[in-house]
């Protein structure tokens, strides 16, 4: 590998914005360590696709030990899994609590453990996870309890993280996305969420990604929620 060449793990990998991470990243010619419960193999000798559920730790030790084994470490973590179910606060049921608390949650615990322990073995590397602006903002007629919930809780976390590691040589950041047009959203309700936004429209799959890049090769930026949002977090 090339001194400029990383070794980036992508999780939820499989499609949406997590499939466009993956393209991101291999057009800079990086290396990608992909993951996500329905990940099939690729032709692509710089693109390890590993199948796995991300709240089981045994998949964050074979996505990590992939990565070590085979190109000798990790650069880049980026903690893009997560799912989001919109009830009314007393509608939500244990399950849905288990299963969100398990992804959002759970998930980015797991990996990101072992991630910063390879990183810190060489003072050097970069978490990066997509959380929501609905943890700023909440918005009427969007209920989001456990979105907040958990993934208000990665927003704290990266903060904690970012000062825990800086002098470590390992930084931690956060893109916050408003709704973004990918595969949970169907087209016929792209104008009405873009509503949403006081730009007045819906974001693109890009916007996110571009937000994850500029971090990822931002070396004096840690701590930072970065908010790709429309404007969404500003207010209305």
């Amino acid at each position: 590998m090339s001194g400029s060449t990383k070794v980036v793990i992508v999780t939820g990998a499989s499609q949406g914005i997590g499939a466009e991470l993956v393209k991101a990243f291999r057009a800079r010619d990086h290396i990608v360590v992909a993951t996500a419960r329905s990940i099939k193999p690729v032709d692509d000798s710089n693109i390890v696709a590993i199948a796995g559920d991300i709240t089981d730790p045994t998949t964050a030790r074979r996505v990590i030990s992939a990565g070590v084994a085979r190109f000798g470490r990790i650069d880049t973590l980026v903690n893009n899994a997560g799912i989001f179910i919109s009830k009314p606060f007393t509608d939500y049921t244990a399950e849905d609590y288990a299963v969100m608390t398990a992804v959002n949650l759970a998930g980015f615990f797991y990996i990101t453990q072992l991630a910063i322990a390879e990183m810190e073995s060489r003072s050097s590397g970069h978490v990066v996870s997509i959380t929501t602006s609905l943890i700023d903002h909440a918005i009427d007629g969007v209920p989001s309890v456990l979105a907040s919930l958990t993934k208000g809780g990665l927003n704290a976390a990266t903060k904690s993280l970012a000062i825990e590691y800086a002098k470590r040589g390992i930084r931690v950041n956060a893109v916050s996305p408003g709704v973004i047009a990918s595969p949970m959203h169907a087209t016929e309700t792209h104008a009405s969420l873009g509503a949403l936004h006081p730009l007045g429209h819906i974001g693109a799959m890009s916007d996110v990604v571009d937000g994850v890049l500029y971090l990822d090769a931002a070396p004096f930026v840690t701590g930072e929620i970065l908010h790709v949002d429309g404007g969404q977090s500003a207010g209305h």
